[in-house]
């Protein structure tokens, strides 16, 4: 890790921690307390409900609570949509300072939502945090992008990933029913998403603004100098300085790219598909499949509803375990590399799923089951959950970046929703069958990698660009 100091390290845990808290968090936040919510709704937030049948029988309450959670993504995608607009005019740096107060205009709404029994105030406060979570996977990789060492901006550039899967998992043990997923607690549950938002606004303020977006953005020469000083500790920055003009002074030549110029620019085009096909790869990659089935498997295998609880939790530290180590692999191994290791394995669990799931009647082949699981979750974690965040950063120059993360953080988010309305009326038809279709785009996904992905590791933004203008 050289190059790290304590400076950096503050920058990095002021603006991504705490941001990657309330993407992750607010994404798993509403599966344990499901019950008890819907009761809620069932009772007291819903008119019109019939109270003779059983909240989860009931189809108003159902499609409340479906929009309630899907409206998460349809914010995530006006977010993605609105991110170069605010990396641009606002900056990397003030754009998340300023992206906290959706946060905690969300939160009031939400945690006041059963007090003012308004299942309209939990929507508009999903929507909310939805458009904020857009937001900042967007201006976070941006920003740690243009204030990392290039020697350590992959591993950086893991940790927006890595917090996801942290806070994930803190949702989950939060929701569990001996500690906030009660009747009385899941306001409380929903919440604390506030509290990262104002630890964010206390401690980022005292972290500079990219230098990269004082210097090429805004022309400022000094104040991107102090900035760089400031994160670089003791190490001279004439050289980063100097590589900064030289871009620019292209930039200069170039102006600022457009959404049109991005799809129409040929020498644009090749980065920005390759962007978008590795955001699409990421969630049409069957995660949310076997995330989906575990609790089922586990149940197979004869583990207790409240023990498959736990053992999901378990995945979950596997996720975080596994992210961890992706974050030491990435400046040795390569983007590339791990994006390949980790759809291989994906692509032969899944397989592995499907054939198992065909002979679930043989008493052992649940705990293959939970195996694989547990396998196809490592090697997510690997490389497709963390490196599709921020190579998108490395494939485009200062001028370009801003327009083409919006795209493929809408790429994304577009995704997840697709693949969230979607796969339950896929699983309800096809059953195990479902995995098939996966294992397809996952051998697509591995073919295009293989064939079209560069490797950017320790490269900086002109030669990764080169790259692109040679293979023209």
């Amino acid at each position: 890790m050289a190059g790290m100091n304590v400076r950096l390290a503050f920058a990095v845990v002021s603006s991504a921690c705490w941001s990657a808290f309330q993407h992750g968090y607010n994404t798993g936040v509403l599966n344990a307390p499901q019950a008890v919510m819907s009761e809620w709704l069932h009772k007291y937030a819903l008119s019109g409900t019939n109270l003779t049948i059983d909240a989860n029988s009931d189809p108003k309450v159902t499609s409340v609570w479906s929009v309630a959670v899907s409206i998460y993504c349809v914010g995530g995608m006006i977010g993605g949509v609105i991110t170069g607009i605010i990396a641009d005019r606002f900056g990397r740096k003030c754009g998340l300072l300023l992206n906290n107060v959706l946060v905690l205009v969300a939160a009031a709404l939400e945690g006041f939502s059963k007090t003012a029994s308004s299942a309209e105030m939990l929507i508009l406060g999903r929507l909310l945090i939805g458009i904020n979570s857009g937001l900042n996977a967007g201006l976070v990789p941006i920003y740690l992008a243009e204030i990392s060492p290039v020697s350590l901006r992959g591993s950086i550039g893991t940790v927006y990933q890595l917090v996801i899967t942290i806070t994930i998992l803190l949702s989950q043990v939060l929701g569990l029913e001996s500690v906030l997923g009660t009747p009385y607690g899941w306001p409380y549950l929903l919440a604390v998403a506030a509290i990262p938002a104002v630890i964010q606004f206390v401690t980022l303020p005292f972290c500079p603004e990219s230098p990269k977006f004082l210097l090429l953005n805004r022309g400022r020469e000094l104040h991107a100098q102090r900035a760089l000083n400031w994160l670089r500790g003791d190490v001279a920055v004439h050289g980063e300085m100097e590589e900064m003009h030289q871009e620019a002074e292209k930039n200069k030549v170039s102006k600022k790219v457009t959404l049109r110029e991005l799809f129409s620019n040929r020498q644009l085009r090749q980065p920005l598909i390759i962007a978008m096909m590795v955001m699409i790869a990421q969630q049409l990659s069957g995660i949310n499949v076997v995330i989906f089935f575990s609790t089922d498997i586990f149940l197979k295998a004869g583990i207790s509803e409240r023990h498959s609880q736990y053992a999901t939790l378990g995945m979950g530290a596997m996720n975080v375990v596994m992210t961890v180590i992706s974050l030491m692999l990435v400046e040795y191994a390569g983007r590339k590399t791990l994006l390949l290791t980790g759809f291989i394995g994906m692509f032969i669990t899944t397989v592995g799923l499907f054939v198992a799931n065909l002979y679930t009647q043989v008493s052992w082949v649940p705990y293959v089951c939970i195996a694989l699981v547990m396998l196809f979750v490592m090697t997510f974690a690997i490389g497709p959950g963390s490196i599709p965040w921020f190579l998108v950063t490395e494939l485009f120059n200062q001028s370009a970046r801003p327009a083409a993360t919006s795209v493929a953080v809408t790429v994304n988010w577009t995704a997840n929703f697709i693949v969230g309305l979607s796969f339950l009326p896929l699983s309800l038809a096809l059953g195990s069958y479902t995995f098939v279709i996966f294992a397809v785009l996952q051998l697509l996904f591995i073919i295009f990698i293989a064939c079209k992905v560069p490797e950017t590791k320790n490269k900086t933004v002109e030669e990764i660009t080169a790259m692109f203008r040679q293979q023209m």
